[in-house]
């Protein structure tokens, strides 16, 4: 059994101790959510003090983003941490994607399906050097020109987990996801 923490706070010196000391106390993962804060950044610390932590989002919300912009992410953060970064997703619910983050809502778990699918087709474009061609009901992505590729990930692609709530996400994550929360 793996046990992962919680990484809370804002100060960055707070966040380095913070991930320094679960690591010290033996736990295998450290975990931060999109609540106050952006959840990436603590983990982009936490990666650059820990040798051993397995850094992961629970949650980051997918829909008040992109597949391109998490698949960036996702890239960026297994690669300074070198492989020990998962990305954790949840949909959020419909008034904070419209109100909060102004962004378009509907079908959420065939939208999460097809968001992870983006996200994976674009990392096989990084990966494989295949033309950019993801076409979907939600999601389009077409281009990737070389100053764009950042190329194979030396340590492959993040492990992506879902938030699965209810049947149809969990029926998501089950098809699309390496793993569920």
């Amino acid at each position: 059994m793996k046990i992962d923490g919680i990484l809370m706070g804002t100060d960055p010196a707070g966040i380095a101790r913070g991930a320094r000391d679960l690591e010290a106390l033996g736990y295998d993962g450290v975990l931060t959510a999109e609540i106050t804060h952006d959840p990436f950044l603590p983990l982009a610390i936490a990666a650059e003090h820990t040798e051993t932590l397995e850094l992961g989002t629970s949650i980051a919300v997918a829909f008040a983003r992109n597949p391109m912009t998490l698949a960036n992410v996702g890239y960026d953060l297994q690669t300074y941490s070198k492989g020990r970064f998962r990305l954790g997703l949840g949909s959020q619910i419909k008034p904070h994607i419209e109100k909060r983050f102004s962004m378009p809502w509907s079908h959420p778990a065939a939208r999460m399906r097809e968001f992870v699918l983006a996200m994976r087709a674009i990392w096989k474009t990084w990966n494989e050097k295949e033309p950019l061609d993801f076409r979907g009901d939600f999601y389009r992505h077409t281009l990737m020109t070389p100053m764009f590729d950042p190329g194979p990930n030396p340590y492959g692609n993040p492990a992506v987990v879902l938030a699965a709530v209810g049947q149809l996400m969990t029926e998501a994550a089950g098809e699309v996801a390496d793993g569920m929360i």
